[in-house]
């Protein structure tokens, strides 16, 4: 199904939901006037920190919890931080930080409905977890999903915010610490209710298609389905496709990503001279300012980079469509600058008999769809808690 839509700032159209939701509308100039001057991110706090061994624990297992209400989210929006058990790739014990978003008021009957957030990628420091801005990059977004009456769980991924290696981009490492986000945020707010779906922008949407492959496996009855936003690529898409727009701290992330999950891999094998001094500070903040980050992907992998066999490992194991879904997904895309990698990636999934409802928003960008298709993400959700039957235009994609 495809939309004419025109173009939009998401982020202004999310707050004018949030306004409506909330019985209430804002200035435009009120919101700079009252952050002004105030910090965009958090310090680390001990609250991140774990041991080393980390304890064990069983996944989704809570470690601690802390209330927080520093995050601008506006009025009856309340917030938890999360310190959890997940898993690596490996099979490790590592722990995952995240944040719970929920509503203010009486809790309905089975608890407030859950939103499971996969977040797009920002980057491998500590420093770079959502729950660590001031806004979680998708504040407004976020919160009037709460002022239409959910919960959010929105995970940092293992190794944003806590001292782990974080998996750059791995769909199947993200969607294990999304999954193990939600058992930990019902421990730590117990009104949340126990039916959730998934929903994921950018990268993020590949850890919503990779949700639903790993609950081919699970099988969770209160698992009701996953939204992608803003298209689904896959790695090799994106890097293949785009060496010379790419930029090249995304190629530095995708080292240190393959580095995460095959330890034995040398990165001086994909990055130029000129990348590896600038790899060595990746880590230490979020946002390297260097010259050197700043060149594009073409500039910082070797020619030959994609015939590296980790290189070749990591780009193949994160190509949505390989493996059953389980549950409906909405994927939603727009048509700037897609260039049929979604339809493409659709196609496998209904090939292989995933339930899919493919829609497109002309003249929408990545950025754009977020908030024009607002309106349809919304009456979709709703009804999967309904337990309506999921649309699907698989036939159409064949």
């Amino acid at each position: 199904m495809t939309h004419l839509s025109r173009p939009r700032s998401p982020v202004i159209l999310a707050v004018l939901w949030l306004s409506v939701a909330a019985g209430r509308a804002h200035t435009p100039n009120q919101i700079p006037s009252r952050l002004a001057g105030v910090r965009r991110t958090f310090p680390q706090t001990e609250f991140y920190a774990t041991p080393t061994p980390l304890p064990p624990g069983k996944p989704g297992e809570l470690i601690r919890a802390q209330e927080f209400d520093e995050y601008t989210l506006g009025d009856g929006v309340n917030a938890v931080r999360i310190l959890y058990h997940s898993r690596a790739a490996d099979g490790e014990d590592v722990a995952a930080s995240g944040v719970v978003l929920f509503p203010d008021g009486q809790v309905p009957s089975g608890g407030w409905p859950v939103i499971a957030w996969a977040h797009a990628e920002n980057g491998v420091a500590r420093d770079c977890a959502p729950s660590l801005a001031r806004n979680l990059h998708n504040g407004p977004f976020l919160a009037m999903y709460v002022n239409l009456g959910y919960a959010v769980v929105a995970s940092d991924y293992a190794g944003l915010g806590t001292s782990f290696r974080h998996a750059f981009a791995d769909m199947q490492s993200n969607a294990t610490d999304v999954l193990h986000s939600v058992p930990a945020a019902r421990a730590a707010v117990p009104q949340l209710g126990v039916r959730w779906v998934v929903m994921g922008d950018g990268a993020g949407g590949m850890t919503v298609a990779a949700v639903a492959e790993l609950e081919q496996d699970i099988r969770d009855p209160n698992y009701l389905g996953g939204i992608v936003l803003s298209g689904l690529d896959d790695l090799q898409n994106i890097y293949h496709r785009s060496t010379g727009t790419v930029g090249g701290d995304m190629a530095l992330s995708l080292a240190y990503g393959i580095k995460t999950l095959y330890p034995q891999f040398e990165v001086g094998k994909i990055l130029t001279e000129k990348a590896l001094s600038a790899y060595q500070q990746m880590s230490k903040t979020c946002g390297d300012a260097s010259a050197q980050s700043r060149h594009t992907a073409a500039e910082m992998l070797r020619p030959d980079w994609e015939r590296n066999h980790f290189a070749s490992q990591y780009l193949s194991r994160n190509r949505p469509g390989q493996k059953p879904g389980y549950g409906p997904l909405l994927v939603i895309s727009g048509t700037q600058p897609d260039q049929g990698n979604t339809t493409a990636a659709v196609a496998r999934m209904c090939r292989q008999g995933d339930q899919v409802q493919f829609d497109q928003y002309l003249g929408s960008n990545a950025g754009q769809v977020l908030g024009d298709s607002v309106t349809e993400q919304i009456a979709w959700i709703r009804a999967r808690f309904a337990g309506k039957p999921a649309p699907s235009n698989c036939y159409h994609n064949h």
